[in-house]
């Protein structure tokens, strides 16, 4: 829902998808697109009759990418106080289509001395307070199940709304308030979740496990999580990443996660 870094290219989708969205945005103007990438069948801010938005949609077909933006738009209103808004919502036999508001600023810093930090902890933070909203009962969190012990997969369930993606491209800081955006795959989990993801960051991002785990603090749900939790979410998360470099050894950054996950177990006495 960010504006920013934005230019002129790929491909639009066909005249059916602009009459279904139309009702909305009145005639379209000019489209731009994100040079990162997103997820989606087609992510761009469309300058328009009634707009600016920041339009997100798939392609209406069975799978887990349409089960995402219907997740998406449910989550919308009870994420509402930290999330770009959510206009409008338009879906057909083709598409499925969010239109949000557009919001203006800059991804955070994450290395250590960052003026930005306290920002995002204190958005993270306010993740903890959100309800979930009506229908989420089953949207368990269960991602690191299968990276953890069987025996400690309980200690991840919880009933606090989480965003889990925590890195500097899902954060933009405006002028006078921040958002925490692309809320693609929203669950229900233990509080300290979304600050342990957090935390995986911030090492990733320089800090040393100690620093990290102290940001942390500042937040509810870590600070009232039980030791044994997240040493068992921190090893879930290192073999989580390992998996995942493995799979595609020639991102880098991928690397760089699975040491930073390492460093965090080795911090907590678990390697």
């Amino acid at each position: 829902m960010s504006s920013k870094e934005l230019n002129v290219q790929h491909e639009l989708p066909g005249p059916e998808f602009w009459s279904l969205i139309r009702p909305y945005t009145g005639d379209p103007k000019e489209t731009r697109f994100p040079e990162q990438g997103f997820r989606s069948d087609f992510t761009a801010v469309v300058e328009c009759a009634r707009g600016p938005f920041f339009v997100k949609a798939m392609r209406n077909r069975q799978g887990g990418r349409r089960s995402s933006i219907l997740r998406e738009r449910d989550v919308a209103s009870a994420a509402r106080p930290i999330a770009p808004a959510l206009l409008w919502s338009a879906a057909d036999e083709d598409w499925i289509v969010l239109g949000y508001e557009v919001v203006c600023g800059r991804s955070p810093d994450f290395q250590p001395g960052s003026a930005d930090l306290a920002t995002v902890v204190t958005l993270i933070n306010r993740t903890g307070t959100l309800c979930p909203p009506e229908g989420a009962h089953d949207w368990v969190e269960n991602r690191w199940d299968r990276f953890a012990d069987p025996a400690a997969v309980q200690l991840f369930r919880g009933g606090t709304l989480l965003h889990t993606d925590i890195h500097p491209g899902n954060i933009v800081i405006g002028s006078e308030r921040a958002w925490l955006v692309d809320w693609a795959w929203p669950t229900v989990g233990a509080a300290f979740i979304t600050p342990a993801c957090m935390v995986v960051q911030f090492i990733a991002a320089g800090h040393t496990p100690a620093q990290a785990q102290t940001w942390a603090t500042q937040c509810e749900g870590w600070a009232k999580a039980d030791p044994a939790a997240v040493d068992a979410f921190a090893c879930a998360t290192h073999r989580m990443w390992v998996t995942r470099a493995a799979g595609r050894p020639d991102e880098a950054w991928l690397g760089a996660m699975v040491t930073a996950a390492q460093e965090w177990t080795r911090h907590r006495g678990l390697t």
